[in-house]
């Protein structure tokens, strides 16, 4: 492979799944970790990507910027937004997970709708505060550098204290046999928090992230109530999830 052909692979999964680490790299691209290290180094300082300790972050996830110009895959995730949004009722009290889709979601909240918003991550926060009507409640914990999301102990215990009528998620990977994975062991306990602080869950998910998985598992499939996509319902790419106790939005 080319090094132009390996860079450009390296991107498309740093965009897809928003973080990824070296050694995942190394293996998927078949080439050593020095390579993929000079690789993502080369990226960083073309400001393609951000360079972290043992991986890449992509930009969209690790700078919040309104203009949305270094979204992946942006036109998908607010279609998925506008797909949430009938799920959401007036004076019902939710819950808006971190990332870019979800991002997505909380900026599409009308100015007028009534509404109580829980919220692990910064960026949401800050979007939510711009709805007059809709009371931000922000939980609190350790928060990630990469994400500007709250985790670990305190923010699971706050999350102990609450149930939401719906907790609107995102997550790196998806598999209709193996569940929702991830890779961060801290992420996917914080995550199983806020599946259990909520009636119904809710996972927002670009169709490009069917179909994968990761090391930690954050739940089965059957969990989660409803997966909005952009696809519509009926798509050959979900059949896979068709015949699963989950509704396809």
């Amino acid at each position: 492979m080319l090094k132009e052909e390996r860079q450009h692979a390296i991107l498309n999964e740093v965009e897809l799944h928003n973080r990824v680490l070296l050694t995942d790299l190394a293996e998927k691209l078949d080439v050593s970790i020095d390579t993929v290290r000079r690789d993502v180094k080369e990226l960083d300082a073309e400001d393609m990507l951000v360079k972290v300790h043992g991986g890449a972050v992509s930009l969209g996830f690790a700078n919040y910027s309104p203009s949305r110009n270094n979204v992946y895959a942006l036109d998908k995730k607010i279609a998925i937004g506008k797909k949430a949004m009938s799920l959401i009722r007036e004076n019902s009290v939710v819950l808006i997970d971190g990332g870019t889709t979800c991002l997505e979601l909380a900026r599409l909240l009308p100015a007028n709708l009534k509404l109580t918003c829980f919220t692990l991550s910064l960026p949401v926060a800050m979007e939510l505060l711009t709805k007059p009507n809709i009371e931000t409640i922000f939980i609190g914990g350790t928060l990630s550098r990469d994400s500007q999301i709250a985790m670990g102990s305190s923010a699971i215990h706050a999350l102990s204290q609450i149930k939401v009528d719906y907790s609107f998620i995102g997550t790196g990977y998806v598999d209709a046999e193996f569940g929702l994975t991830e890779f961060d062991w801290d992420v996917v306990q914080t995550k199983k928090a806020v599946i259990n602080a909520s009636k119904k869950t809710v996972l927002l998910c670009i169709s490009e992230k069917l179909n994968s998985q990761h090391r930690f598992k954050t739940c089965d499939l059957n969990v989660i109530n409803t997966m909005v996509t952009e696809l519509e319902p009926w798509d050959e790419k979900l059949e896979a999830f068709k015949n699963m106790n989950i509704q396809l939005l």
